[in-house]
């Protein structure tokens, strides 16, 4: 199964229609359409086709919304991967480094 990317625009807004699965592979072709259209308005990921993600699908997901592109269509346990994975993250950030007592 591979990614399928369809760009429409919406009034002020450039969607993308994601159909299929999201790997590591694909993020980087992604990227690069994010930033060629996120200059000039607002971006939106529309994934109800979306079947499959992997860790790096999902942290690309969290970083583009962090950003300021909106999810459409999110399934449940893809927001549930996001969330748990934009936890960790925190968790990390606020932990003292190891071998320093305090």
């Amino acid at each position: 199964m591979t990614l399928r990317i369809q760009r429409t625009v919406e009034s002020e807004l450039v969607v993308f229609r994601l159909t299929g699965r999201i790997q590591a592979a694909d993020v980087p072709e992604l990227l690069t359409l994010l930033q060629s259209d996120s200059s000039w308005c607002a971006i939106v990921l529309d994934l109800e086709q979306v079947k499959l993600v992997d860790r790096d699908a999902v942290l690309f997901l969290a970083l583009s919304e962090t950003t300021g592109a909106k999810l459409r269509n999110c399934s449940a346990y893809i927001r549930e991967w996001i969330t748990q994975e934009r936890s960790a993250m925190n968790r990390n950030k606020t932990e003292a480094p190891s071998g320093f007592a305090g």
